[in-house]
């Protein structure tokens, strides 16, 4: 399954709409998401979604859509 996953770039300062940032992870469960993220990145993870159906369509339109993957 595909998630969209939105954090801030760091946990140092108080989360400001205007900063933050998304990307899109394929994982099992949103908790392995949300795990692979912490483990890989600084980021404060502020919502991890789910997408299929309609909603991973309209995502995949964005020209900025592309699954992040991490090195192991």
């Amino acid at each position: 399954m595909i998630f969209k996953i939105t954090y801030q770039e760091t946990k140092v300062r108080n989360p400001k709409r205007e900063e933050t940032k998304t990307l899109y992870l394929e994982a099992e469960t949103s908790i392995e998401a949300r795990s692979i993220v912490e483990q890989n990145t600084p980021f404060n993870i502020e919502f991890v979604q789910p997408l299929e159906g309609k909603h991973l369509d309209y995502e995949q339109k964005n020209p900025e859509f592309s699954i992040t993957e991490f090195s192991k």
